[in-house]
């Protein structure tokens, strides 16, 4: 049978003119141009063609139209439509100034549901309240000290052992790996008393860590997708999200298996040891009626509790230390500034540098560590909606249909917020004219939050970072493997795709 145009009908016909121009315009386009919003489909096209470089993307969007703000489109019918900003003015409204018409809201939770009625989920009342007690469990000395020993202890007894055998055999090593080992078990310490012995010679794959790895990349494709399709996959059990249905599981059965364990040990008179200050013990054994929101689920809120800020402690913190590896790889000046700043304050010849005031005195660490953050924020977008209708500063309106993402990966490089050189690693634009640590105001570095939602470990991040920093720059020099494809992975949290490979070397004492 041969076949002729009349043998297709006139839809089939129209489906098919359009793929011939959708094929040819992904060919063809620059990716910088603002995306085609097609019928039917939206700028869906563009966004998927560019999925592999979505945050460069979008700053390249932005940069190269001299824009802060813009509307991208969703496909027909899918409530997609997104209002995309990098405005601090935009950013300081949602954030500080109009706080309440912006909550996390219903959408949000469906997107983030896995993580329950946790911090990061709550709003209202529940979310104060768990601020609150999160908030003065943190801020107790005796957790601080707590914090700080088992950053210490962790450097010393588990990155420098793995670190002085890949130097002595000549092993190569993925730093990213490496850290998220080391930020995993101490978080899990620091949450639940117990440290899961992720960082350990043999690398065990933790059942723990990896669903948190699959659950970061389902959320990031909800981000994506239409909700009808990543339904579909839930429904279907395909895709990320029979990857998150599994995570799930996981996170219910270890998060329970530990609150059983932990009620045990609270039973027998454990809980009387006054350097074990996880935030799990001390939930425990708090009066039910100081924490509402329970309503006799004392489990699921913990479990909530726990998996929120293992997500946040862990990633955030791996993220943090990798890209500043990188940087430092980019820049050795900077590295010696590090080094020469360490030894001229350090009192005496210590390895693993934990007094806390020390670290605060590391000026010029603090700086480069900044200045790593803006450019490579563990968190690279936002996801906000407003209540009520309202109008931005930048004039644009909102609705509780209008889905707003602040691009924290595009505000760190966009020069009309952080100058003509804001490509530049460059650690002094955060040292005053005094020599101190410059301020920039959150809702320009939006790295910690802002508002009434800034990071409550913001100040334990530092230090936790400072310690593994300090510690392993003054012992080891780092040449990164040539030739990597060093990008970031499509997920909630900036991570290498790839890794980072590195070889290591011991520094003789003299250096």
């Amino acid at each position: 049978m041969g076949f002729t145009m009349d043998s297709l009908s006139p839809l089939q016909i129209t489906l098919s003119l359009l793929c011939l121009l959708l094929v040819l315009w992904n060919l063809g386009s620059s990716s910088k141009r603002l995306p085609m919003n097609w019928p039917l489909f939206g700028m869906l096209p563009a966004l998927l063609s560019q999925l592999s470089r979505t945050h460069d993307w979008i700053t390249d969007l932005l940069v190269h139209h001299s824009l802060q703000s813009f509307l991208f489109y969703g496909p027909w019918l899918s409530q997609a439509d997104t209002f995309i900003t990098v405005d601090p003015a935009n950013i300081h409204y949602i954030m500080s100034k109009n706080f309440l018409n912006f909550p996390k809201g219903d959408e949000f939770k469906k997107l983030f549901d896995v993580l329950g009625d946790g911090i990061f989920n709550a709003d209202d009342k529940t979310w104060e309240d768990q601020r609150t007690v999160v908030l003065s469990l943190m801020k107790h000395r005796n957790f601080q000290q707590f914090h700080a020993r088992t950053s210490r202890d962790k450097v010393q007894n588990g990155l420098i052992p793995i670190l002085d055998q890949a130097s002595r055999e000549g092993l190569v090593v993925d730093l990213q790996d490496l850290f998220q080992r080391f930020t995993f078990d101490s978080t899990c310490k620091l949450v639940t008393g117990y440290d899961p012995g992720c960082l350990s010679g043999d690398f065990p794959e933790v059942p723990f860590a990896k669903a948190l790895d699959d659950a970061e990349e389902a959320i990031f494709y909800r981000h994506v997708l239409p909700v009808s399709v990543w339904k579909l996959q839930r429904w279907l059990g395909i895709g990320p999200e029979k990857k998150l249905s599994e995570a799930w599981k996981t996170f219910d059965r270890i998060t329970g298996k530990y609150i059983e364990t932990k009620r045990e040990e609270i039973k027998r008179g454990k809980e009387s040891r006054l350097d074990e200050a996880d935030l799990l013990t001390s939930h425990l054994t708090l009066k039910s009626n100081e924490i509402s929101g329970m309503d006799g689920r004392e489990d699921k809120f913990l479990r909530d509790m726990m998996l929120n800020i293992i997500l946040a402690g862990r990633d955030t913190t791996t993220s943090a230390l990798t890209w500043f590896f990188w940087n430092l790889s980019k820049h050795p000046s900077v590295e010696m500034k590090i080094r020469e700043e360490i030894r001229s304050l350090a009192t005496k010849e210590q390895e693993i540098p934990g007094d806390v005031g020390f670290l605060n005195k590391l000026t010029y660490l603090h700086a480069a560590i900044c200045e790593s953050l803006r450019l490579y924020p563990p968190v690279p977008f936002q996801h906000k909606s407003p209540i009520k209708p309202d109008v931005l500063p930048s004039g644009h309106k909102v609705d509780g249909n209008t889905r707003i993402l602040f691009i924290l990966y595009a505000m760190g490089r966009v020069p009309s917020i952080w100058g003509e050189d804001c490509l530049e690693f460059r650690p002094e634009r955060w040292i005053s004219d005094k020599g101190t640590v410059k301020h920039e105001p959150s809702y320009k570095f939006l790295s910690f939050n802002a508002g009434p939602r800034t990071c409550l470990g913001k100040e334990a991040a530092f230090v936790q970072i400072k310690t593994v920093v300090a510690s392993i720059i003054q012992n080891f020099d780092f040449r990164v493997v040539e030739g990597q494809d060093v990008r970031p992975r499509a997920s909630i949290i900036l991570h290498m795709k790839h890794g980072l490979k590195v070889r290591v070397s011991r520094r003789s004492p003299a250096c």
